[in-house]
C-alpha cells in the first residue's frame, strides 16, 4: 500500500510517497496530490531526516531504497543522473552520452522532467550546454535554489 508524509523544509511543504520499502515520489506543495493515505513509515521517517539534513547541507548523498516508475529509458537516465555529484551539473547530452545514447539529449531532457523522485534523483542538476538554468518539474526557482545550496555547502 502506498502511503505518504508531508515534511516543511526551506521550500514549503513536500510529500513523500513509499510503496512496499521504497520512495516513489517526491511531490512540491503545489503538486500534492489527494486521498493518500497519510502515514509515516520508517522509511518515510528516514527520507525526511535525509531530506532535512540535505537542505542544511550535512547531507550529500542519499541512502534510502527508490523505485521510479517509468520506462527502461527513463530509468537509465534517472540512474546516471544519480552519479552526479553533489554540487556538480551535467548538460543533456552528457547525460546522453552516459547512457551510450549520444543522440538522445531531446529525450534525456524529457525523462528528467518526468523524474518522480526529484532531489533524491538529481534532476536539478542538469543544466543546458550553454551553462544556463533550464527546464525543472518544480520551477526554476526550486532549480536554482538547490543548486544553489549545493554550491554553498560543497566544500563542507
Amino acid at each position: 500500500m502506498k502511503n505518504i508524509f508531508f515534511y516543511h523544509t526551506p521550500l514549503g511543504k513536500i510529500a513523500i510517497a513509499e510503496n512496499e520499502g521504497a520512495i516513489t515520489n517526491l511531490y512540491f506543495e503545489k503538486e500534492i496530490p489527494e486521498g493518500a493515505p497519510f502515514h509515516e513509515t520508517k522509511l518515510l521517517k528516514k527520507a525526511g531526516e535525509q531530506l532535512h539534513n540535505y537542505f542544511l547541507g550535512k547531507l550529500k548523498e542519499f541512502d534510502i531504497p527508490l523505485a521510479p516508475t517509468g520506462t527502461d529509458f527513463m530509468k537509465n537516465v534517472w540512474e546516471s543522473l544519480c552519479h552526479i555529484p553533489y554540487g556538480e551539473t551535467r548538460s543533456y547530452q552528457q547525460i546522453a552520452e552516459s547512457i551510450g545514447n549520444k543522440k538522445a539529449s531531446r529525450a534525456v531532457g524529457i525523462a528528467n522532467n518526468r523524474n518522480p523522485i526529484p532531489i533524491f534523483i538529481p534532476c536539478h542538476r542538469v543544466i543546458g550546454a550553454n551553462g544556463k538554468l533550464v527546464g525543472y518539474g518544480g520551477g526554476l526557482e526550486i532549480k536554482s535554489f538547490l543548486l544553489d545550496l549545493e554550491k554553498k555547502h560543497k566544500s563542507n
